[in-house]
């Protein structure tokens, strides 16, 4: 989807490492909360309370997803989904542009 209609923009930004990863809480009519995000190049680990789908919008990564042994290279238009209660590496190889995506089942 390349638009979120009927929905709430948290306007305080979600800071991270130092404001090298920053990000804004959109929340959708229905409930679903997803984040809107800026990666600037760098390596990260992030920990998961609920499952995500992280949709790369633009840029490029490597991932490092909990139990595989390779990093996987996501460009543009393409994602990632990451388990519940985990942790993850990234690194982000430009400035990428990032929609995450939370569920709660």
């Amino acid at each position: 989807m390349s638009e979120f209609n009927n929905a709430t923009i948290t306007r305080k930004a979600n800071f991270y490492f130092d404001g090298q990863v920053t990000s804004r809480t959109v929340t959708l009519a229905n409930g679903e909360r997803v984040t809107l995000g800026i990666m600037m190049p760098g390596e990260y680990r992030f920990d998961t309370a609920a499952r995500e789908l992280m949709e790369i919008q633009a840029g490029r990564v490597e991932v490092l997803l909990p139990g595989e042994s390779e990093w996987r290279s996501v460009a543009a238009g393409e994602d990632f989904k990451v388990p519940a209660n985990a942790e993850f590496d990234i690194k982000a190889l430009e400035v990428t542009d990032y929609c995450c995506s939370y569920f709660t089942d």
